[in-house]
């Protein structure tokens, strides 16, 4: 059987950012059941403008293809004034178009889980939009409970994600649920 894929998109582009540490640990716990496991680097693509959509550009095409292999893709999202991330939704504007004038976008029919760790919401508003956003591409979102961490006020100045028992736990078996809805 071939390995199946899941890329991580991580919705903060700061190489050390706590949702980075969050996925980090998922990461583990999707290879631990058996996922070839892949990070989307996306922090050069450029903004999306149709002026320079056909043929896309070097950076496009690549992030699109490494979609295109993917059985799964799991965003990692912090919240940014209650919303997601300008990159994460230029990503995400760049994954809806066609990758050829009569094709269908990468995203249509993929899986999807999300998580995400901030402040007080746990980044629950930007799950939020993200889970409406994804439904709207045409993707499979994963009916497994979705991870909310919420920080302590120290991981803010140490930018060191701790993470409960608790947390882990659900982290964990949030990874086990998305990986056997993907294998299905």
């Amino acid at each position: 059987m071939e390995t199946r894929k899941i890329s991580i998109i991580v919705g903060s582009l700061r190489k050390g950012s706590l949702n980075r540490q969050l996925a980090q640990h998922a990461a583990r716990f999707l290879e631990e059941q058996g996922a070839a496991v892949e990070w989307l680097e996306y922090s050069d693509l450029p903004y999306m403008n149709q002026d320079i959509e056909y043929p896309a550009p070097a950076a496009v095409a690549r992030v699109r293809q490494q979609v295109a292999q993917a059985q799964g893709l799991w965003f990692f999202v912090p919240e940014y004034n209650h919303g997601i991330p300008g990159p994460l939704k230029n990503l995400l504007d760049w994954l809806s178009r066609p990758v050829s004038q009569g094709q269908a976008p990468v995203l249509r029919g993929k899986w999807a889980a999300m998580s995400g760790a901030g402040g007080s919401s746990g980044t629950v508003c930007a799950q939020d939009q993200l889970l409406t956003l994804l439904h709207i591409l045409g993707m499979q979102v994963s009916q497994g409970a979705r991870t909310a961490v919420v920080l302590d006020r120290q991981a803010f100045t140490t930018d060191q994600l701790s993470l409960s028992e608790k947390d882990l736990a659900k982290l964990q078996s949030q990874a086990v649920a998305f990986w056997e809805e993907v294998c299905r």
